[in-house]
C-alpha cells in the first residue's frame, strides 16, 4: 500500500501551497469557474487536490455538515462523479464506462492517490490496452449533471486523464462545459492541457501544478519514518514528484535487493573480461534474475539506471544533482570513476533496449546475459 487517505482535504496534499491559496478563495469569494483546468502530473499529487477541492466545493470547507463530508471522503457522495479511462476486463466484456469501475476507483484512488494512469491500467489488469474514456460515459455524465443535485448544492463532475476522452466523447462534454447546469462544475485533470481539444481548452480555467519541492517531500517521508538523510536522499531521487517518493520509500527492502544484485552484478563483470570462468558467474547471475517476475526485472533495470546516473553526476562532482542512500557496503565514490561520458550513454541506451525488450516478452535470460556482456566491456572502456 503507497498512501493511506482517511479524506481528501487541502492539508493532506503535499506541496502546492500558491496554488491551494488561490483555490481556497475562490471558494471563499464564492467565484467558482464553472469548466476548470488542473495540469499536472499524476504523482505530483494533481489528483488529489482536485478531489480535495471538489470536497470542498460540494461539501463547504467547515464541518457544519458532517454527513455530507463522510460521504465524500468514502468517494460515495451522489454530487460528485468520477469519470476515468477504462477498458475491457475479463468481468466488463463490452461498453466499459466509469460506473462499471466504481468500486474498484474508490479502493484504487483511497490507497493511491498520487498514482499514474499506467498503475491504475495494472490495478485493472488492462495495461496491454488502450484505455480511453468513451462516448457512452459522457453521455452519462450529461444525464446526471441535468438532474437536481441531491444534497442541494453544487454537482461536481472530475474527468480524470481528460485527454483521453475520444473525439466523440469530447464533443459530448463540450456541450455541457459550453452550457452547464447551475452549480455544476467540471474539474478536468490532465497532464498535458495540449493533449486536449482546442474547443474544450479555451472553455477551461487553467491552474498548473509543478513539482512539489523536496523540502516538502522530505518533510512527508520523515513523518512516515524515514531517517532524515533517507528522506532527503528519496526526495531528491523524486525529481518533484511525491507519488515517486512515496513508492521509492515503501520499496527500501525492494532496493536494498536491487543494490545487492547490482553490486555483485558489477564486480563481477569488471572481473570478467579475459576470464572465461568468470563469463560463467555473469552467466548464473543472468539466470537467477530471469527466474524473477517480469516487474521485478524492469524495477531492478530503472534502479540500475539511477544508480549509474548517480554514479555519473559523482564522478563530476555533481552529487547534489543526482544523491544515492545505499543499503550495503557499497562505495559509490569508488565506482563513480569507471562511469564517465564516454560509456554513460551506451550504458543507459543498454538498459532501456534490455527493458524495451522485457515489455515485449522477450526471453529474459537471453536479454540479461546479452547485457552483462555489454556492460562487462562498457565499464572497462576508457574516458575520452
Amino acid at each position: 500500500m503507497w498512501f493511506v487517505s482517511l479524506g481528501m482535504h487541502f492539508q493532506d496534499v503535499v506541496g502546492h501551497q500558491n496554488q491551494k491559496k488561490v483555490l481556497l478563495d475562490s471558494l471563499a469569494m464564492e467565484r467558482i469557474p464553472h469548466a476548470q483546468l488542473f495540469e499536472g502530473a499524476d504523482e505530483q499529487g494533481v489528483l488529489a487536490i482536485a478531489i480535495a477541492y471538489a470536497n470542498a466545493v460540494v461539501c463547504g470547507t467547515s464541518n457544519e455538515d458532517p454527513s455530507a463530508r463522510l460521504k465524500a471522503d468514502g468517494f460515495v457522495h451522489p454530487d460528485i462523479h468520477f469519470v476515468f479511462p477504462t477498458a475491457t476486463t475479463a468481468e466488463v466484456k463490452s461498453k466499459p464506462t466509469s460506473d462499471a469501475f466504481s468500486g474498484a476507483w474508490r479502493e484504487f484512488v483511497q490507497e493511491r492517490p498520487y498514482a499514474t494512469l499506467y498503475d491504475w491500467s495494472q490495478f485493472l489488469g488492462i495495461e496491454n490496452k488502450q484505455a480511453a474514456i468513451n462516448v457512452t460515459d459522457a453521455l452519462r455524465v450529461m444525464q446526471k449533471v441535468s438532474l437536481k443535485s441531491f444534497e442541494g448544492g453544487w454537482k461536481c463532475v472530475i474527468v480524470w486523464h481528460a485527454e483521453k476522452l475520444t473525439t466523440a466523447a469530447s464533443n459530448k462534454l463540450l456541450k455541457s462545459i459550453e452550457e452547464p447546469p447551475a452549480k455544476t462544475l467540471f474539474l478536468l485533470v490532465c497532464p498535458d492541457e495540449n493533449q486536449l481539444l482546442a474547443t474544450i481548452r479555451s472553455r477551461c480555467q487553467r491552474t498548473h501544478f509543478g513539482r512539489v519541492s523536496k523540502q516538502d517531500i522530505a518533510s512527508l517521508l520523515v513523518n512516515k519514518g524515514a531517517s532524515q538523510e533517507a528522506a532527503n536522499t528519496l526526495a531528491a531521487q523524486s525529481n518533484g514528484a511525491v507519488g515517486k517518493a512515496i513508492t521509492l520509500f515503501n520499496q527500501q527492502g525492494n532496493q536494498a535487493l536491487y543494490e545487492k544484485w547490482f553490486v555483485s552484478w558489477v564486480r563481477t563483470a569488471f572481473r570478467a573480461k579475459g576470464n572465461k570462468g568468470v563469463v560463467l558467474e555473469l552467466t548464473d547471475w543472468s539466470q537467477q534474475i530471469a527466474a524473477e517476475g517480469v516487474e521485478t526485472q524492469k524495477k531492478f533495470l530503472a534502479f540500475a539506471i539511477m544508480l549509474f546516473r548517480a554514479a555519473l553526476m559523482n564522478h563530476y562532482e555533481l552529487s547534489p544533482v543526482a544523491p544515492f542512500h545505499t543499503f550495503t557496503d557499497f562505495k559509490l565514490s569508488k565506482f563513480a570513476p569507471f562511469i564517465h561520458g564516454a560509456n554513460i550513454l551506451h550504458i543507459i541506451d543498454a538498459l532501456e533496449k534490455s527493458a524495451y525488450h522485457l515489455e515485449r516478452n522477450g526471453n529474459a535470460q537471453m536479454i540479461f546475459t546479452d547485457l552483462s556482456f555489454k556492460l562487462t566491456r562498457l565499464l572497462h572502456q576508457k574516458a575520452a
